[in-house]
C-alpha cells in the first residue's frame, strides 16, 4: 500500500510525517525505514527507526531509486513500513513529474507483493497529483 502525503513546500509534511513514524514504532511489530536527503532528522526519530541518507548512495533515476528500494527490501524480511520524505527529490522526480505514476505504481506492487506499507511525502498541491494516483492521497496540506 501506498499513501501520499501531499502539498506545496513549507506547508509541513516533513513534520506530519515525523510525527505518524514516531507514533506508529509502538504498535508495528517489524521494522521501519525513513528515508531522507539528509542526516537533519536522526534526533528526531525513535532510534528503533532506521533512517536511511539516500544521497549518499548516487541514486541518478527513478529506475535506480526503485532498485535501490528492491534491495532494501532482499535485505530485511521483517521490514514492515517504508517513510520516503522529500520523495520526489530522492526518487529523481524532480524534472519528470510524468514519471512519478509509474515508480508510485511500483512501490504499490513491491507493497502489496512483500506486506510493506510506504508512506511518501510529496512537494505537490494535491491538485497536481496524475489522477490514476489521486486515490493514494491520504493527506492534503
Amino acid at each position: 500500500m501506498v499513501q501520499l502525503i501531499v502539498g506545496n513546500k513549507g506547508k509541513g509534511k516533513t513534520k506530519h510525517l515525523l510525527d505518524q513514524v514516531n507514533g506508529q514504532v509502538q504498535s508495528v511489530s517489524g521494522n521501519i525505514v525513513y528515508l531522507d536527503k539528509s542526516t537533519k532528522h536522526m534526533y528526531e526519530l525513535n532510534n528503533k527507526i532506521r533512517l536511511i541518507d539516500v544521497s549518499s548512495y548516487l541514486i541518478t533515476n527513478s529506475d535506480e531509486f526503485v532498485g535501490f528500494i528492491s534491495g532494501i527490501i532482499s535485505q530485511d524480511h521483517d521490514l514492515e513500513q517504508v517513510y520516503v520524505d522529500n520523495f520526489l527529490k530522492i526518487a529523481c522526480l524532480e524534472d519528470e513529474g510524468s514519471e512519478m505514476e509509474s515508480v508510485v505504481l511500483k512501490l504499490d506492487k513491491l507493497g502489496k507483493a512483500f506486506h510493506i506499507d510506504f508512506y511518501l511525502s510529496v512537494s505537490l498541491d494535491e491538485a497536481q497529483v496524475p489522477a490514476s494516483i489521486k486515490d493514494k492521497v491520504t493527506v492534503s496540506l
